[in-house]
């Protein structure tokens, strides 16, 4: 599933931001086309891909943003939105007029939350208002940026307005060149342990948690693992692989926290398989030579199940930025 950067302006300035860099140059007509949206829909489907993610900044602030969800569900797509639920009055209305009465099976949400305690009143009703009309279809998304981070509002925010029974967990990461939060290497093993503190709330509620890229799997005891995967849907499985982001420009690259140093135009490629093939094998050129997080990483288990990659490739190559470029044309500047 392709990532659709409607706007890259933003109604938050979150210390973690991955898109920190797009934020800071964005410019107030920094909005996708049109045209560039049926571009991408003919790509897509072309690509025999059906699902497509809709993000910003905040990706609400496009103008046009409902009447562009109403368009690629004509096209025949599950548009999955990341926002905030941070809104003004007017967008809202639009919003629950034209989309409130679209199928989960059509339209979907992460309503990526912060600590209450690092919000405006303003903004907690926003998302209030937001989570209350859309409720059967939002999943809460939360980034880890801090080790003593708290998740008891994400509980109590999924029981008060009946939201999906899961919970995204982000790890935020390093933007080589830039100076973003996030979780130094060190502070990992604390958050690891942050998390499995939560697991008997999780298994209380019945929530689900769901690990976004670039988790070690070795920050888990054996122990700890088995707890995990009693309260997950699915596999446990912590990967890194391209997560291809779409520029208002028609730039690309494979994540955020890599934006600012393997970017690409979608031009240059015919399908999405292309596009991923690129940019896997840019990861696997990366791993040959940097391994992972840790020394152990080259003779892991884990790794050799494909249930682990040996954490993200950002705090791999930021660890790099001051050694020789084995490889310069996949090595940062």
């Amino acid at each position: 599933m392709a990532n659709v950067l409607l706007t890259q302006r933003c109604v938050r300035s979150c210390p973690y931001c991955f898109a920190k860099k797009h934020m800071d140059g964005s410019v107030p007509d920094d909005i996708i086309s049109w045209e560039d949206i049926v571009y991408i829909a003919d790509f897509l489907q072309d690509s025999a891909n059906r699902g497509i993610s809709l993000l910003g900044g905040e990706p609400t602030l496009h103008p046009d943003f409902s009447d562009i969800v109403l368009y690629l569900n004509a096209r025949g797509f599950h548009v999955h939105v990341f926002t905030s639920g941070i809104m003004s009055t007017s967008v809202f209305e639009a919003l629950k007029r034209k989309l409130s009465s679209l199928p989960k099976r059509k339209l979907s949400f992460v309503c990526n939350v912060n600590d209450p305690r690092e919000s405006t009143e303003k903004e907690l009703r926003a998302v209030g208002e937001f989570l209350t009309d859309f409720a059967p279809q939002v999943t809460l998304g939360f980034n880890m940026y801090r080790p003593d981070f708290d998740m008891r509002f994400l509980f109590d925010y999924i029981n008060s307005y009946g939201l999906e029974r899961r919970i995204r967990l982000g790890l935020a990461h390093p933007i080589p060149g830039e100076m973003n939060r996030f979780l130094a290497i060190q502070d990992l093993p604390k958050m690891a342990e942050r998390i499995v503190d939560y697991i008997p709330d999780f298994a209380r509620f019945k929530i689900a948690p769901g690990f976004d890229c670039g988790f070690p799997f070795c920050l888990f005891t054996e122990e700890q693992v088995g707890r995990l995967f009693a309260v997950m849907e699915g596999r446990l499985k912590f990967g890194c692989g391209p997560a291809i982001d779409i520029s208002p420009d028609m730039s690309v690259w494979c994540c955020f926290p890599l934006s600012n140093v393997y970017t690409r135009s979608l031009y240059e490629f015919d399908s999405l398989q292309q596009l991923v093939a690129y940019y896997e094998n840019m990861g696997k050129k990366i791993r040959i030579e940097a391994g992972g997080l840790y020394e152990a990483c080259d003779d892991c288990s884990y790794r050799e199940q494909g249930l682990c990659s040996g954490g993200c490739l950002a705090h791999i190559l930021s660890n790099f930025r001051t050694e020789a470029k084995v490889r310069p044309e996949f090595m940062p500047p």
